[in-house]
């Protein structure tokens, strides 16, 4: 944590005049969700006092078409990062089929294809909200949209949206890999047993395209890079292997505790960057030591990372990661 000296410090360094800029364009962003006990809970009855009263295992009755179903599962990664959160599938089952059989829906598109809408969840390992997605389009067999990711097998779900760290989003996700075949049952059956019973597990993939990204702000085309002492990081005063640096960034999301859009952040008490950051140097990652609010700054952030081992003389790339999305590389000179 800060101390007192260095949160003034701050608030000095605050009024210079920045701006934020950035060295390139940061491509999107490619999200791997990885899903476990995964339910899908079809409307086989039409009582609705009978939804979730059964303790026990079941299975499902589907008609031959036009029924409905959710599919619940556990987010439990994304990129490899242990996450919490829940992904929640809507389905309305049209078995689209160009042949036109008998108990399908004919149609020029799709072979077994469904009306769906997607939410994902994303939560921190404490379980503090990261962020929402909310996709709609088509799951089941059809082949996955153009231009989505080649990890996706299927589904063409568009991303329409997003909040928390993901706010404004857009996008396309795709069915992944699957590991174990999901589970189908009754909508009688009592979901809290979901995690007991066990279910599916695969992958949801998510081409990302963000409305901010994570970016070092710059001044005069200089990188906001700043040695313990917040004086800036040049060719005169290089860093070194193994020192804290600190940088001013922007798009970085939420923090906790929050403040209004659009306010600075406030001088009394420090707020914590809410997603998970990270910091590369010449595509090694760093030791993270503070991702906060920068007080008296309007969506502007204070990033402390300690320079890894290996890094000598010339310059070195720094880059910014924030709820998996990454922002262009800046490059400061090093010792």
């Amino acid at each position: 944590m800060l101390s007192k000296a260095a949160a003034i410090a701050m608030l000095l360094l605050a009024g210079a005049q920045v701006c934020p800029s950035v060295f390139g364009q940061a491509p999107p962003a490619i999200l791997t969700v990885d899903l476990e006990n995964m339910t899908r809970y079809v409307y086989d009855v039409a009582d609705p006092l009978k939804f979730a009263i059964d303790p026990g295992l079941t299975t499902s009755t589907t008609p031959t078409n036009f029924y409905s179903q959710v599919l619940i599962s556990d987010i439990v990664a994304v990129n490899g990062q242990p996450v919490k959160g829940v992904q929640i599938l809507r389905e309305t089952i049209l078995r689209l089929n160009p042949a036109g059989l008998p108990g399908q829906a004919i149609s020029d598109f799709g072979v077994g294809a469904a009306a769906a809408d997607l939410r994902w969840e994303i939560l921190n390992a404490d379980g503090s909200q990261i962020g929402t997605l909310v996709g709609a389009g088509f799951s089941g067999n059809t082949a996955p949209a153009p231009g989505a990711p080649l990890a996706a097998t299927a589904s063409t779900i568009a991303i329409v949206g997003g909040n928390g760290a993901f706010l404004g989003a857009r996008g396309v996700s795709g069915q992944g890999m699957s590991f174990a075949q999901i589970r189908g049952a009754s909508i009688t059956e009592d979901p809290s047993n979901r995690r007991k019973f066990g279910g599916g597990k695969a992958q949801s993939v998510i081409y990302l395209i963000p409305m901010e990204r994570p970016e070092i702000v710059t001044s005069s085309g200089i990188p906001a890079v700043f040695h313990s002492d917040l004086s800036p990081v040049t060719t005169a005063k290089p860093a070194k292997a193994g020192e804290v640096l600190i940088v001013k960034a922007t798009g970085l999301g939420p923090t906790v505790p929050g403040i209004d859009p659009g306010q600075p952040f406030p001088a009394d008490g420090l707020r914590q960057v809410n997603s998970p950051v990270s910091v590369t140097v010449n595509g090694q990652d760093a030791e993270l030591v503070n991702s906060i609010g920068w007080p008296g700054l309007v969506n502007t952030y204070r990033i402390d990372f300690r320079v890894p081992d290996g890094p000598v003389g010339g310059t070195m790339m720094i880059q910014l990661t924030a709820a998996w999305i990454t922002g262009a590389s800046v490059n400061i000179p090093i010792q």
